[in-house]
């Protein structure tokens, strides 16, 4: 037996390649068929097909049968696995395998700033797009990182350079140990991308918007470029030629799923989304996509939180994720979402992935999809299934031989052939040593007992005779060696050590040395009696995993089921209509199918639900024509002076706890503008705050497009302290009219340009904002405060053919106020800020008054998440500072911004037809004691402060059971970490941040 296994072991490690006809053999020429016989083994051909006593037949590298009472041809090593099973080796579709990470570096706000790419040759201007980079031309055999991977049972993997936005061709390989010329089964699998700029070292993009405004102007060069001739580009090139792969997009959360698909569909690409696991929070969403998943099994440790104040720190969100992000394959399994599995982010590739795979099978996960996601549909997402993914006749010899379903806790990776080569794990037990046997051992009549199970065998002793015993001992094997220890209890004899070998398989028998109590040695020797009995095991049923239920969004006061219009009449309320009619007293408002439906007196309810407003106050729903929150990925993108390219709406987020919160202070809808970093800056988003709504239902459906432009100290980076020369235009007040002359200077010429029949002007995200602009389709609102720069750039304006719609902050605004009001520009101001910088010395808290005196269209905003919240006392201030009447007061932060925002016809005031934002309030809503009550976002009540408190008592409960499922889970021996309060980014106007991805996920 002995014998027979080195001999196995040697021929296994041959490599059973097919010969490397290129390279010259130093030595004796030596090839080797690579025949083998799998015999007695239950053959898991796919997720849908076992065989049981089936035989494999490998021969050079690829499987030459498959199935049941085949015929062995002479020359096969048989290999018998009864008892054994053999998988198809597993597939990770998403690894950096074979390939060096880049050094990573970042470039922004603080460091020196690179404006095109220092990378010479002609490539493409930034150096976050390299799509010219081809894996199999870095890629490199890692003898132990393939072992790693091996272990856990995989045979082949897809490596990818994960490095910039567009980042290039992966291969994929096999795991084999052979060379790069034979492992590489397809040296261009898929093009790659991502919203990750990586290495470079271009200070653009700073921000998740500015990464998408890059990738999709690359898209529409690369388009262009195809059809013209004056250029060569080696990246465009590349990139066109990739087109044609399979293109997979790298993703950190599942609202960046949605962002990705967005430019797919945009392009006319499907993407494959390699996500962070989190697709349970979105999942109709991310079906939608129409896309198929790469997933990690990344699951959240759980938090050492048994001190209250460690508890403090973590939030609701991190609660619910630890215990439902292990449903997520499952989730998808039952959504009928094709997903694979990766190892991807888990410290260890083996002893992890196996733990939380598992994991993942007891939250629901079927072991059919389980098997699916690491075989089949990797092999079909990479397109290599005539050769991987399933044990079919002329694929690949990628195969697994395991001691059990491959999914039970105790199984047993024995084996990982990869293209025919044998890798060991652990030690095969050919035999199973299950049985009873006489043992000769000094006269002692003993008897011994191996029962367990092949992987895990136990030991029992019984001495015969008038001084019988049965005790319990241990046994280990190592191969065909074994070892014993059991104590004979009785007059204290002591514990007895064997050591042995197989000396017999048919019949079973052992011999070797004893080391008695008393250190005395001996030889002793067992013989087989009879085979075990081995007793039927009733399965016990799996327990149930009890999970608490998805809110929508994941945090504090989400939802479980998003409320719904209903047929609402509020009786005998104060109406502030901001019409004509003025306040109305003791009056009612129907709302029906998310409008105003009747205002009057004595209004019939029907089926209508009735609320009793006697003594409160109706007004419509407030608006903030300057607000940053909702946005994820940084505020500014402020690489450059022009960045018009750049979207709100591409980085708007619905996970934003402030959304909740300004509803609690009567705020129905909000500009999100962009930063202002920028001379010309971003492209604005207009939402409504439909809390739990995803991005795109939270945007103002058919409003008009803005954009954010900046003066003053910001623009020219007065304030940054930037190592290094290479500073960014401008750097004076004087520079910064040049900006804006330069670029609509462009832009006319780029209009002319474009207008000419049959050109190929290059689109231009850039100018075609720009163009908007000048053809009165996108509207200026201007960050601004100095009284010599607003008239500089109304003069710019004058000359150049555009028009500002708004100028906002513009604490100076009333020194030019008879300018603005002749070219009917609006003012969004605040109430009463002033001297928190020099640009603001002259400000004055009857800036507000004074504007709207001079028939300026004046506004209030925040700015500023905490402000937002109370706007109704913002607007107040106007009564203490200038004596404005209530009702114009309340203009000032709903009628008044509506029409800045070109959407009166819809919102700002309570008439019949209009949308039902609408607020209740305890009080007047200009008193510091009132409270909005009820907040109506298209007759949703999207706030309810009676259901806050049932809110609020529920929220309390459930972190209480979640806490104590994470003590019970340390009580288990679950591994946990200590907590770190995760904080929100909150921004405003001036908000600079590096938004340094290249730390992400590496």
């Amino acid at each position: 037996m002995r014998y027979f296994l080195l001999l196995f072991f040697m021929l296994a490690q041959v490599c059973d390649a097919a010969a490397q006809e290129t390279y010259p053999v130093n030595g004796s020429y030596d090839k080797r068929p690579g025949l083998y016989a799998f015999i007695n083994a239950t053959i898991v051909v796919n997720a849908d097909q076992t065989i049981s006593n089936g035989i494999l037949l490998v021969k050079n590298q690829k499987i030459e049968a498959v199935g049941q009472g085949l015929s062995i041809p002479k020359g096969y090593i048989q290999v018998d696995l009864k008892g054994k099973y053999i998988y198809p080796s597993f597939i990770d579709a998403f690894t950096s395998y074979g390939i060096n990470s880049a050094s990573r570096q970042s470039a922004g706000f603080g460091r020196t700033q690179v404006f095109t790419s220092t990378k010479p040759g002609a490539y493409a201007w930034n150096e976050a797009i390299r799509p010219e980079i081809a894996v199999k031309s870095i890629f490199a055999i890692d003898a132990k990182k393939a072992e790693d991977y091996k272990k856990a049972g995989f045979g082949a993997v897809q490596s990818i350079n994960r490095d910039g936005i567009a980042r290039g061709s992966s291969v994929v390989s096999t795991l084999n140990n052979t060379d790069e010329s034979t492992v590489i089964l397809k040296d261009q699998a898929a093009a790659h991308y991502s919203f990750n700029k990586g290495s470079s070292s271009n200070s653009y993009p700073s921000s998740l918007m500015g990464s998408i405004s890059l990738l999709r102007q690359t898209y529409l060069d690369a388009t262009w470029y195809k059809n013209q001739k004056d250029e060569y580009n080696i990246s465009l090139d590349e990139f066109n030629k990739t087109q044609s792969l399979t293109q997979i997009f790298e993703v950190n959360d599942v609202l960046s799923v949605l962002r990705a698909d967005k430019i797919g569909d945009e392009f006319g690409k499907q993407f494959v989304f390699k996500s962070d696991g989190k697709e349970y929070q979105r999942l109709k969403e991310a079906k939608a996509t129409g896309g198929s998943f790469i997933i990690p099994l990344t699951f959240p440790k759980a938090f050492d939180i048994e001190d209250p104040a460690d508890a403090r720190n973590i939030s609701f969100t991190q609660l619910k994720d630890w215990e439902l992000a292990p449903t997520n394959p499952s989730a998808l399994e039952k959504a009928g979402i094709k997903f694979a599995i990766t190892s991807f982010g888990l410290e260890s590739s083996a002893k992890d992935f196996w733990a939380n795979l598992r994991t993942a099978i007891d939250h629901g996960l079927s072991e059919s999809q389980a098997l699916k996601s690491l075989t089949v549909i990797p092999a079909e997402i990479l397109g290599v299934s005539e050769q991987l993914g399933t044990l079919s006749k002329g694929k690949l010899a990628n195969f697994i031989i395991t001691s059990d379903n491959i999914f039970k806790k105790d199984n047993i990776i024995y084996e990982n052939w990869v293209q025919g080569s044998r890798f060991n794990i652990a030690k095969m037990d050919i035999s199973d040593l299950r049985g009873t046997y006489t043992v000769n051992l000094d006269g002692n009549p003993l008897e011994i007992k191996i029962g367990g199970t092949t992987s895990s065998y136990d030991l029992n002793v019984e001495r015969k005779g008038a001084d019988s015993i049965k005790v319990k001992g241990n046994i280990n094997r190592t191969g065909d060696l074994l070892s014993m220890n059991f104590n004979l209890k009785k007059n204290h004899e002591g514990t007895i050590r064997l050591n042995a070998y197989i000396s017999s398989t048919s019949p079973l028998s052992f011999q070797g040395d004893a080391i008695l109590a008393d250190g005395t040695s001996k030889k002793w020797s067992a013989s087989f009696k009879e085979a075990y009995k081995e007793q039927a095991k009733k399965e016990s049923p799996k327990p149930i995993i009890s999970t608490g239920p998805i809110v929508y969004p994941l945090m504090a006061f989400g939802y479980t089921e998003a409320p719904k219009a209903e047929l609402v009449l509020f009786k005998n309320a104060t109406v502030w209509t901001n019409e004509k009619e003025g306040k109305l007293s003791n009056t009612d408002v129907l709302i029906e199918g998310g409008k105003i439906k009747s205002i009057g007196k004595n209004l019939s309810a029907g089926s209508a639900k009735v609320i009793d407003a006697t003594g409160k106050h109706i007004t419509p729903g407030i608006i903030d024509e300057h607000s940053h929150i909702a946005g994820s990925g940084g505020i500014n993108e402020g690489a450059q002076s022009v960045s018009s390219e750049v979207r709100i709406g591409d980085i708007i987020t619905s996970e934003d706890i402030n959304i909740y919160r300004q509803l609690a202070g009567g705020v129905t809808t909000s500009q999100i503008l962009h930063g202002s970093a920028n001379a010309i800056g971003g492209q604005s988003q207009l939402i409504k705050l439909r809390w739990g709504k995803s991005p795109e239902e939270l945007k103002f459906e058919g409003s008009d497009g803005f954009i954010k432009f900046a003066l003053g100290e910001n623009v020219k980076q007065s304030n940054f302290q930037i190592p290094g020369g290479n500073l960014r235009f401008p750097q004076s007040r004087m520079g910064v009219e040049q900006v804006f002359i330069d670029a609509f200077t462009r832009a006319k010429e780029y209009k002319a340009a474009r207008a000419v029949k049959g050109n190929n002007v290059r689109p231009d995200l850039e100018l075609d904002a720009l163009v908007e602009i000048l053809d009165n389709k996108r509207f200026i609102t201007c960050h601004s405060y100095v009284q010599s720069e607003i008239n500089m750039l109304m003069h710019v304006a004058d000359s150049m053919g555009f028009k500002i719609n708004t100028f906002t902050h513009i604490l100076e605004g009333y020194k030019v106020a008879d300018g603005m009001q002749k070219r009917g520009i609006a003012a969004s101001t605040f109430s009463d800020w002033w001297a928190y910088k020099n640009e603001v010395a002259e400000a004055i808290p009857y800036n507000g008054k004074l504007m709207h005196q001079v028939g300026v269209l004046t506004g209030f905003n925040s700015d500023d998440a905490e402000m937002a919240r109370r706007l109704n006392q913002e607007a107040a201030k106007a009564i203490t500072y200038g004596a404005m009447n209530e009702e114009d007061a309340l203009k000032l932060v709903t009628l008044n911004p509506a029409k800045m925002l070109h959407i009166d016809n819809r919102v700002g005031s309570v008439k019949v037809g209009k949308d039902a934002d609408l607020v209740l309030w305890s009080d007047n809503p200009l008193s510091i004691y009132a409270r909005a009550e009820k907040t109506f976002v298209d007759g949703i009540s999207y706030w309810d402060i009676d259901q806050d408190a049932q809110k609020l008592k529920a929220l309390k409960a459930e972190q209480g059971r979640i806490i104590q499922k994470m003590i019970d889970a340390k009580s288990g021996g679950a591994t946990t970490v200590r907590p770190v309060m995760q904080r929100q980014s909150l921004y405003e106007c001036e908000t600079l941040e590096n938004l340094d991805l290249s730390a992400q996920n590496q």
